[in-house]
């Protein structure tokens, strides 16, 4: 089933790689008191990912920040690794926290999982953004398969206000 506005994330633990290496961290600790910009790709690296999906939460963080957002996050379905070295390669700096779901225990929990195995990449994210206050869903925009547009920084800054 997959979430809806109201609901409640659930509990499940992601990974951020750090300086010390990656480390596993909460929904909890990424969503509890918190306005949470979050979006997630079907795959770092992968062409509208990192062309337009990333660079437009990049581009529009201090704006969602202005808006009342004290954290914007990617997640994706990849390592932790692969989400460092992504977050690198387009220079997120602090403004984005690079999420892993490695497993796609929270992806599975939220019922937004995708079949990429025609595309060699197994089990993925589908491609969506939320706004997130206290764990709980304030709105929910996902992508219809191949598409880019709900899901994009410019759309959810329009739904905080900004």
């Amino acid at each position: 089933m997959t979430i809806n506005v109201g609901d409640k994330l659930p509990a499940v633990t992601l990974t951020q790689a750090t300086l010390d290496g990656p480390k596993p961290v909460s929904t909890d600790d990424v969503f509890k008191g918190k306005r949470v910009a979050l979006f997630a790709v079907p795959g770092a690296f992968t062409p509208t990912c990192s062309a337009r999906h990333l660079p437009g939460y990049v581009d529009k963080a201090e704006a969602m920040k202005g808006q009342g957002v004290d954290v914007i996050a990617c997640l994706s379905v990849n390592d932790a690794f692969v989400m460092k070295a992504w977050g690198e390669s387009q220079a997120v700096g602090d403004d984005i926290m690079m999420l892993a779901d490695g497993s796609g225990e929270f992806t599975r929990a939220v019922g937004l999982t995708m079949d990429a195995t025609k595309f060699g990449m197994g089990e993925r994210s589908q491609r969506y953004s939320m706004i997130v206050e206290d764990g709980v869903v304030k709105s929910l925009n996902v992508e219809e398969p191949g598409e880019f547009r709900v899901s994009s920084a410019e759309y959810l800054l329009d739904q905080l206000g900004g």
